[in-house]
C-alpha cells in the first residue's frame, strides 16, 4: 500500500478505535477495499473472523457467519474505507465508484491520506496500463499483481518486472518457493501451476517474441512444423538470449524458456 501520510495514519487511528479493531487490521482492509476499487473487498484477517467478502450495497460475508455484530461492523467499516478512498485522487476509477455515506462522518475532508509520489509518478510498480490489479501482495523479495479482467499477472524480482499471460486460470492465491530464489506458483483450477509455465508478455516492457510464447499452444500430431514456425522459434530463443544476456533472465529462466521452446519442434 502506498505510504500514508501522518494526517492520514491519525485517520486510520481514530477509525480503529471507533470500531474497536486494531490498527493493522484497519490497514489490511483498507488494502482490500482499495483492491477492489471501493466497491468490493476481499479480505483475511483474525480479528475479521478469517476471511470474508464485501460487496457495496450491503452484501457481506465472514467465516464467523453467525455473529452477526462482527458482520455489521466490518461491514460499516468497508463502506467508510470506501468513502474515504473515494475522496482521495487518483486513487479509485472515479466512474464506477459513487460515494455513499449514509450519515457517515466525512472523515477524510481536505486531507490528503496517501503521500504523493514524486516527479509524477503513480507508485505503481507493474507496467504502464495496468493501473487497478484485482489483488497484489509480496514475499521476501518478490512482488506481484494480478490483474484477472484482462487475464495478466506482473511479477517483480530481482529488480526486473515480468509480465505472464495467465491464460484461463483462475488464480487464487500465491506462494513462493522456501528454497530461495524466485520461483513463485499459485493456485488455479488445475491444482497448483509455476508461474515460469506460463507465457511471457514482457520483461521490463520489453516484448518477448509474443507469437512463440503465445501462438504455438498444440500441433497436431504427425504433422511437422513449417519453416517459418521454426524460425519463429528459433528467433525467440535467439531473443531470450540477449536478455540473459543483459542479466534480466537469469540462467534458470533461460533454460526453462528455452526448453519449452524447444519442446514444440
Amino acid at each position: 500500500m502506498t505510504q500514508l501520510t501522518p494526517e492520514g495514519q491519525q485517520i486510520i487511528n481514530n477509525i480503529a478505535q471507533r470500531y474497536h479493531f486494531s490498527v493493522d487490521a484497519v490497514l489490511s482492509l483498507l488494502q482490500s477495499v482499495q483492491n477492489g476499487n471501493g466497491s468490493m473487498a476481499q479480505f483475511s484477517h483474525p480479528e475479521f473472523g478469517g476471511s470474508g467478502q464485501w460487496m457495496r450495497g450491503g452484501m457481506i460475508m465472514i467465516g464467523d457467519m453467525f455473529n452477526n455484530g462482527l458482520k455489521n461492523s466490518i461491514g460499516n467499516l468497508c463502506q467508510e474505507l470506501a468513502n474515504l478512498l473515494a475522496n482521495q485522487p487518483n486513487v479509485l476509477q472515479s466512474h464506477t465508484f459513487q460515494s455513499q455515506t449514509q450519515g457517515t462522518p466525512n472523515t477524510a475532508g481536505p486531507v490528503s491520506l496517501f503521500v504523493q509520489p514524486t516527479g509524477g509518478n503513480t507508485g505503481n510498480w507493474w507496467p504502464q496500463g495496468l493501473q487497478f490489479p484485482n489483488s497484489t501482495g509480496s514475499q521476501n523479495n518478490i512482488k506481484y499483481a494480478y490483474f484477472a479482467t484482462i487475464r495478466r499477472l506482473a511479477i517483480e524480482a530481482n529488480g526486473h518486472v515480468t509480465l505472464y499471460d495467465t491464460l484461463d486460470h483462475q488464480i487464487g492465491g500465491f506462494s513462493q518457493q522456501q528454497s530461495g530464489g524466485s520461483s513463485v506458483t499459485f493456485n488455479s483450477q488445475y491444482g497448483v501451476v509455476d508461474v515460469q509455465s506460463l507465457p511471457v508478455i514482457s520483461i521490463d516492457n520489453v516484448p518477448v517474441a509474443p507469437q512463440a510464447a503465445n501462438t504455438y499452444v498444440a500441433q497436431p500430431s504427425g504433422n511437422a512444423l513449417s519453416s517459418n514456425q521454426e524460425d519463429d522459434i528459433f528467433g525467440a530463443i535467439e531473443k531470450l538470449a540477449i536478455l540473459r544476456e543483459k542479466g534480466i533472465l537469469t540462467d534458470a529462466e533461460f533454460n526453462n524458456k528455452k526448453a519449452e521452446l524447444l519442446s514444440r519442434l
